[in-house]
């Protein structure tokens, strides 16, 4: 029993350490995928800047993990019948934890930046704090490959 306890530890801290490859929210970073790829820009003058909290994503192969590991370490306990209640309430204990963690681990702050386009159209665009940027500032709004970003013009 012990050897599946860590062989499961092993898959979830493999997985969780492939899950923390995702995409840049930050207006300086680029993922791959974006690079040697061209952008459309857009100038304009930032109207309000606005603190916000984001949340963390779910992945399901996360919370899958978390219930797994749950329910593995629920079976232990007790025999027969029990250690089936165990492993049921020790899977679901183990999925919302996950998923719980994953919310509250990803939270960070960001900014939300309103900006006025030269065409007259406002748009708002949130991101990582990592530029310096401040009301009534020129930007560049940079878009493509799904992701829009704010940057000093």
């Amino acid at each position: 029993m012990q050897k599946r306890n860590t062989l499961a530890f092993v898959a979830i801290a493999a997985v969780a350490t492939l899950s923390g490859c995702a995409a840049t929210d930050s207006a300086t970073g680029y993922s791959r995928g974006q690079m040697q790829q061209a952008q459309s820009v857009q100038l304009g003058t930032i109207l309000s800047i606005q603190n916000v909290k984001t949340t963390g994503d779910s992945n399901d192969l996360l919370t899958l993990g978390g219930a797994a590991v749950g329910g593995i370490a629920g079976s232990n306990i007790g025999q027969g019948k029990g250690a089936a209640v165990g492993a049921i309430l020790g899977a679901l204990a183990g999925g919302v934890g996950a998923n719980a963690a994953q919310h509250g681990l990803g939270s960070k702050m960001a900014l939300e930046i309103t900006v006025k386009l030269d065409s007259g159209r406002m748009i708002s665009i949130v991101q990582d704090p990592d530029v310096p940027l401040a009301v009534n500032q020129r930007v560049r709004v940079l878009s493509g490959r799904g992701a829009d970003r704010v940057v000093p013009f």
